[in-house]
């Protein structure tokens, strides 16, 4: 198939599902084409080595990246992520071309913008289109706290039309999880084509590998105490507040430690938080090179899986979660509905109410109480659970059968 991939994001910046779907449909024998921004993500901030222009072409490996310009932001200000998210949406509609040649247009859908040329074209006569839906919108925009409630609404109602159209006119819809698939088909997306592909997790160490993790002069986890690592976004939709809080209330357990990975609008709040607070067991560990982030995971005995009580999130997996499974680490989640579903009945951690800071303590104390048998336990079962539903082969052999299937439309 001639593949035409639209995704605000790709290589050089981390969006390693699209990254690696490229990659895999080309090494099987596809044309592929990447249609993407100038990269910026996630500091807003152009990458060094990177001028923007209207005719950028590259290779990466057998792929053809083909980059248009947008405005570069990444902050809290909501007309600077409007203005993001938009002006790569009308960029892409200079691309047309690409489109004509395509038989099958493949849209990354993080933000529900990057459709929006892919639906004009195939309104004219263009190729079909497959979203690939990571969040759901507009509750991505309008729940995130960057807009007024007022104008939340008004962002509501302008964008609920056209995203059930573009949903009524793809070829087919892909859903990273069961729920998310429920709410779209009441959105417009048809019965018969909606699919549920689980995104894959990055496999960044070899778990049967000891000395993967490279040299940290710290010890690994020995299965004393319990380190509980949060490695990710520090913003406001995670609710690493309720964590901080949650870890304070359980700071009489000996050798509990909570480390807090990465940065973010929201952590000079935590840090303060915490400081007020006058815990004791929460660490934070600020950025980390991703050279060191198999280390710090093999320094954790189970990794904290967060997000707020938001409707939206009961149809989300974080892909951090896949992570986790991938090097056989149980998880603590307070991710209600889908995810507090698959832990609790395939045994991969422990589950806590979201925003519910006695909850996730008392969770903490299941996972402090495990013994080393249990969490041997745990480890295996979630390296089982990651090699039979989320690894990179499983799911993009899924999402290359669902293009083949809406190239025909094409040809009808």
């Amino acid at each position: 198939m001639r593949i035409l991939m639209v995704s605000q994001y790709y290589r050089p910046e981390g969006a390693h599902v699209v990254n690696e779907l490229a990659e895999t449909l080309a090494e099987r024998g596809h044309e592929v084409v990447v249609l993407t921004g100038f990269p910026n993500y996630p500091a807003g901030v152009l990458f060094e080595g990177y001028r923007q222009s209207w005719r950028s072409v590259e290779s990466d490996g057998a792929v053809t990246v083909r980059r248009v310009p947008l405005v570069t932001s990444h902050s809290s200000n909501p007309l600077g992520r409007i203005l993001n998210y938009a002006s790569f949406a009308l960029s892409t509609l200079t691309a047309s071309g690409l489109a004509r040649r395509a038989d099958v247009v493949y849209v990354y859908a993080t933000q529900m913008t990057a459709a929006l040329a892919p639906a004009i074209w195939r309104a004219f006569g263009g190729a079909p289109y497959v979203l690939h839906v990571q969040d759901l919108w507009p509750e991505s925009i309008t729940e995130s706290g960057m807009l007024p409630p007022a104008v939340s609404k008004t962002v509501e109602r302008s964008l609920s039309g056209w995203l059930r159209w573009t949903y009524q006119r793809a070829a087919a819809t892909i859903a990273i999880a069961p729920t998310m698939l429920r709410t779209l088909r009441t959105r417009g997306v048809p019965r018969d084509r909606g699919h549920v592909v689980f995104n894959w997790g990055r496999r960044i160490a070899d778990p049967t590998d000891p000395a993967a993790g490279g040299e940290t002069g710290e010890n690994e986890a020995d299965g004393v105490g319990l380190d509980v690592m949060y490695a990710g976004t520090l913003g406001d939709l995670q609710d690493l507040d309720t964590a901080i809080h949650a870890a304070h209330l359980a700071s009489d357990l000996e050798g509990f430690t909570l480390h807090i990975v990465g940065g973010g609008l929201a952590e000079p709040r935590l840090r303060r938080l915490a400081e007020e607070l006058g815990t004791t067991n929460v660490r934070f560990h600020g950025l980390v090179p991703s050279d060191r982030m198999a280390a710090m995971y093999r320094r954790s005995h189970f990794q904290l899986v967060p997000l707020r009580d938001i409707e939206i999130f009961r149809g989300t997996i974080p892909s951090k979660f896949q992570a986790s499974m991938s090097l056989g680490i149980p998880v603590v989640t307070t991710v209600a509905g889908d995810l507090t579903e698959i832990v609790r009945t395939n045994e991969l951690g422990f589950a806590a109410r979201p925003e519910d800071p006695a909850s996730l303590a008392r969770a903490f104390r299941e996972a402090h109480a495990a013994s080393a048998e249990q969490r041997s336990a745990f480890a295996e079962r979630a390296l089982d659970y990651y090699d039979k539903t989320m690894t990179r082969e499983t799911s993009t052999a899924r999402i290359e059968q669902i293009l083949a299937t809406a190239a025909t439309e094409g040809t009808r």
